[in-house]
């Protein structure tokens, strides 16, 4: 697949994903235009503010799992990827979080596996659940895991054949763009990702990078 064809299916991502609260900052504009009571004004300005919260984390969280967040060194500040999932699914409880991520800094290679995982495991999570998220380096690379667990869980077929590289190129939607970025981003350094849906109400995602 050609660089500007993958960067198409990750913007079409990226903008399906804003397209609800960004819709929904317009509309509260257009209400508060016409609207005169105080009540509902202010209800008006309260879903405006939590649609530009909403809109703001989405980018936070894009931003480092798509863009090229770290400036030009090698390394990430682990917090910065807490900071974004947290904001990302943890604003209106639904979804909990266990953060088990000791080492400070992690790869731009390997943050970006770390969170295309947690946001297709987060995506999962269609009742809500827990989602726990783990990494370690040690002498031979890094290995990341990412588990959710629900009272409903929904993994897309497409993500886990995109993610394993049972997919072709040309196969690829913008939907399973972020499973496909994982699964390069691990190929090119010689690892895998494992895939486990076996337990009913668990998925689990494991990554190998090699150092």
């Amino acid at each position: 697949m050609k660089s500007h064809e993958f960067a198409s299916l990750l913007c079409s991502r990226l903008c399906h994903d804003l397209l609800s609260p960004v819709g929904a900052l317009n509309n509260g504009i257009e209400l508060l235009a016409d609207e005169h009571d105080p009540e509902m004004r202010a209800r008006c300005l309260d879903l405006l503010g939590e649609s530009a919260r909403a809109s703001a984390n989405k980018l936070k969280f894009f931003r480092l799992a798509f863009g090229a967040a770290g400036g030009f060194g090698d390394e990430v500040d682990t917090r910065e990827a807490r900071v974004a999932i947290e904001g990302l699914f943890g604003g209106d409880g639904r979804i909990q979080l266990g953060w088990m991520v000791d080492e400070p800094t992690m790869s731009k290679s390997g943050l970006k596996v770390l969170l295309n995982l947690v946001l297709i495991a987060g995506d999962a999570l269609v009742r809500g659940g827990r989602l726990d998220v783990g990494a370690e380096k040690h002498a031979g690379g890094l290995d990341i895991v990412v588990r959710a667990d629900g009272s409903r869980i929904v993994l897309d077929p497409e993500l886990k054949r995109a993610l394993v590289g049972e997919s072709h190129e040309e196969e690829i939607a913008p939907r399973a763009a972020a499973a496909w970025l994982a699964h390069c981003l691990v190929s090119e350094a010689g690892g895998q990702i494992q895939v486990a849906d076996a337990e009913e109400g668990v998925v689990l995602f494991g990554a190998s990078l090699p150092s």
